[in-house]
């Protein structure tokens, strides 16, 4: 089987020890992604500015993998506080089709890198062409 790296520019740089995505046989797996800028600095703004900031990076990766939040089959959620689940479902849906929902799982965990709070990745599909 042979894969392809994900890298592009406008995304934020991946460290060395793994990519911004990887495509196998048409599915793109993506790292996680959290609120901050390309230069590694979470934005100001709380959870809702977090949760935009970093579905607005994962897209990025996606469309340079050839596909897009539209294509998204599974997202895993990662908040450090429950409090934030409703906020953060707010934001959240603003990016998806109201009918057309990834699955997703969200769970609490200790703590996130940078101290940020909210960090998705995901598992999408890059769309045949027609």
């Amino acid at each position: 089987m042979s894969k392809t790296i994900v890298f592009t520019k406008d995304a934020i740089p991946p460290m060395p020890v793994f990519s911004q995505a990887t495509v196998a046989k048409g599915i793109v797996y993506c790292s996680g992604n959290i609120g901050c800028t390309n230069d590694w600095v979470v934005v100001e703004g709380g959870i809702t500015a977090q949760t935009r900031r970093a579905l607005e990076n994962l897209s990025v990766v996606l469309t340079a993998a050839g596909s897009g939040l539209e294509h998204i089959v599974k997202a895993n959620i990662y908040l450090t506080d429950m409090n934030d689940f409703q906020p953060m479902n707010q934001v959240y849906a603003t990016f998806f089709d109201k009918d057309k929902m990834p699955a997703r799982t969200c769970v609490a965990v200790a703590a996130l890198p940078l101290g940020a709070r909210f960090e998705i990745e995901c598992t999408a599909v890059v769309p045949e062409s027609t």
